[in-house]
């Protein structure tokens, strides 16, 4: 495992063992959408949906929806962090019915993965799933085009691949006042976070992967919290609190998160405390029949 994977993988661990499901309003709601667009599509055009995979189930709250939604399919959930895989195991065995339903046969479990989607993928079986969707996981994917174009040989003709990602505009709030910190110090600025890809670079890698008709929503949303300390805290608590940054000997880090925190009050805060904004994309793609 390469070491940014390995650091993804053990943040992501500690976020499943910490307040993950606290934060994670936007996880959710993103999670909420997602089912949202498949399970409406599955009743609109009377689509059997048999296999499932689900890419970056985290805590499981997508898996839980799929499962309520098709309790006769197989799902695959897969995640690259153990901790993770278990409190969805949890979570479903909490409240996903052990009995019988009038008509159905529950399968008696989701198939749980540990795995690097991206290695996962490069031997996965060609043809196997039906749907294959993922919430707020492919900001993190090292290999986009690579991979999606994996996931549809993966996908039966006609199938369907549908995910969450954040947009390029994602956090400009702590980018700008970053930059800023970084000029007072007389400094040339570094990204601190991911830098998202736009909803036109993502329509672009699933036109380039082979798969028709690519659509796509995209939409704002602005979160609220009481200080800037308390959004970085937030951010920690969901694993998402990676940085491309490596501050220069000249600043210290303390110095420059105080110049940080000043600028981002100053610009975003208020009377409810600072903003930050979240862009959300939701994208899907079709297999060739």
């Amino acid at each position: 495992m390469s070491g940014k994977l390995d650091m993804i993988r053990r943040r992501f661990n500690r976020s499943a063992a910490g307040d993950y499901d606290a934060h994670a309003n936007v996880q959710r709601a993103m999670a909420e959408s997602l089912a949202e667009l498949v399970i409406g599509h599955d009743v609109r055009n009377g689509m059997e949906v048999a296999k499932i995979l689900e890419i970056g189930c985290g805590t499981g709250a997508l898996t839980l929806m799929l499962r309520n939604a098709w309790p006769n399919s197989e799902i695959m959930a897969l995640d690259v962090a153990p901790a993770m895989l278990e409190e969805a195991k949890r979570r479903l065995r909490a409240e996903v019915p052990q009995t019988n339903l009038p008509g159905k046969t529950l399968k008696p479990d989701v198939q749980f993965l540990h795995a690097d989607v991206e290695s996962w993928a490069r031997e996965a079986p060609s043809g196997r799933f039906d749907l294959i969707v993922s919430s707020a996981c492919f900001q993190w994917l090292a290999y986009p085009q690579e991979t999606l174009c994996e996931l549809k040989r993966s996908l039966r003709p006609g199938g369907i691949l549908a995910f969450t990602t954040f947009g390029a505009q994602t956090f400009h709030e702590p980018h700008t006042a970053f930059e800023l910190a970084y000029c007072t110090q007389g400094l040339n600025p570094q990204r601190h976070g991911l830098s998202p890809r736009t909803a036109e670079q993502w329509n672009a890698m699933l036109a380039a992967a082979g798969f028709i008709n690519p659509q796509r929503r995209q939409s704002l949303r602005i979160e609220r919290y009481p200080t800037v300390r308390d959004f970085l805290h937030s951010i920690k608590a969901v694993g998402a609190s990676a940085s491309e940054a490596s501050p220069s000997g000249r600043i210290s880090l303390r110095r420059l998160f105080h110049d940080m925190f000043h600028h981002y009050e100053t610009r975003y805060g208020g009377p409810n405390g600072v903003s930050a904004t979240y862009e959300l994309l939701l994208l899907q793609g079709f297999a060739p029949k």
